[in-house]
């Protein structure tokens, strides 16, 4: 039979934990507050209980099964966490402060299996999805690298959240539900490569979290070449899925849209993607290519703000990502294949 994780308990479960080991029941109440309130999955330092049930948790629980294997810094003091699993898999989690807000990016997945040519995240498939405890455990490492906790948390790391649903699905109701952790869904992003089946599950939770949808192209040829495989969906039906996300939750969709030179940059592009954000009343996050693979190039500087200025322009809102994390292998996936390739 396997343990039951910490981070995955529910009062009743503790409830019947801490009987189960002669304890009062009040017991239950100080170590759910330990684990989702001040973030703490060590028993060890649970300090106003009694040394035993110290000990007992931590034979009868998985408590912290992750640890921070690596870290690098940036120049603008953006940190990504390599994070090794109990079974030596890893994923990143990243540490993204700014001025007016602190930002964790974290994993739902062990590799991802949408395969987007540009990306390092998929590079070699999926190994496997991640449990609830894990990726809550993601938060828990940023936190206490950090000293605080995010602003906003966003699921743009390795993997595609949606076809680990369900586990997903649990780690957010831990991170929400007020009587554990109680961050507001408002402040949630969930990213996904647009796979549509995901999209409508998301908007049966109720919950106003943020979609995020990569779309990369303004038509179906362009995006096949970018998403090859069964996962790349319409962009009709993706763009469905988007006005019913809004119409249920009420929240304006954001797309996101990598920049590659001469594949998808043009002008003609730009004004495309700029009526289809009108019409479906979308949000634009233009992330110009950072180069991890020698088939797809960086657009021009001059090329960026050109594309930029023709959505501006006819007033759809626009966020050009500057790059975090420089010098860092910043983009998504690439600490994991560095110490992939070390492993090796």
């Amino acid at each position: 039979m396997s343990l039951r994780a910490l981070a995955n308990c529910t009062y009743s479960d503790m409830e019947s934990l801490v009987k189960d080991l002669g304890q009062p029941v009040f017991r239950a109440k100080q170590i759910m507050e330990w684990v989702f309130k001040h973030y703490e999955l060590d028993p060890e330092r649970m300090l106003n209980l009694p040394l035993k049930l110290r000990k007992d948790l931590k034979t009868k629980l998985i408590c912290m099964s992750s640890e921070i294997k690596e870290l690098s810094k940036g120049d603008d003091k953006t940190t990504k966490l390599l994070i090794s699993l109990s079974d030596k898999e890893a994923v990143e989690m990243v540490i993204i402060p700014s001025r007016e807000r602190l930002t964790f990016c974290l994993s739902t997945q062990v590799g991802c299996p949408v395969g987007c040519r540009f990306c390092a995240s998929g590079e070699g498939g999926l190994v496997r999805n991640l449990e609830a405890h894990e990726i809550i455990e993601q938060l828990y490492h940023g936190i206490a690298h950090s000293g605080s906790f995010p602003d906003n948390i966003v699921f743009m790391g390795i993997g595609e959240g949606l076809l680990n649903f369900d586990k997903l699905a649990a780690a957010l109701g831990k991170i929400t539900e007020a009587d554990y952790i109680g961050m507001s869904p408002r402040r949630i992003t969930i990213s996904t490569s647009g796979y549509v089946p995901g999209i409508y599950r998301l908007i049966e939770l109720g919950k106003p979290f943020i979609l995020a949808v990569s779309l990369h192209a303004v038509d179906d040829a362009t995006r096949a070449e970018i998403i090859p495989g069964k996962l790349c969906y319409p962009i009709a039906e993706i763009l469905q899925a988007c006005d019913d996300y809004e119409k249920e939750i009420g929240r304006m969709v954001t797309f996101e849209y990598t920049m590659l030179a001469g594949i998808n940059d043009s002008n003609a592009d730009a004004e495309k993607l700029a009526k289809m954000a009108r019409r479906h009343h979308a949000k634009i996050n233009l992330i110009p290519y950072n180069e991890t693979s020698k088939e797809f190039k960086r657009p021009k500087e001059i090329d960026i703000f050109n594309f930029r200025d023709i959505l501006e322009k006819v007033g759809v809102t626009v966020m050009l990502r500057l790059e975090k994390g420089g010098k860092v292998n910043a983009a998504c996936g690439q600490l994991r294949v560095q110490h992939i390739k070390d492993q090796k």
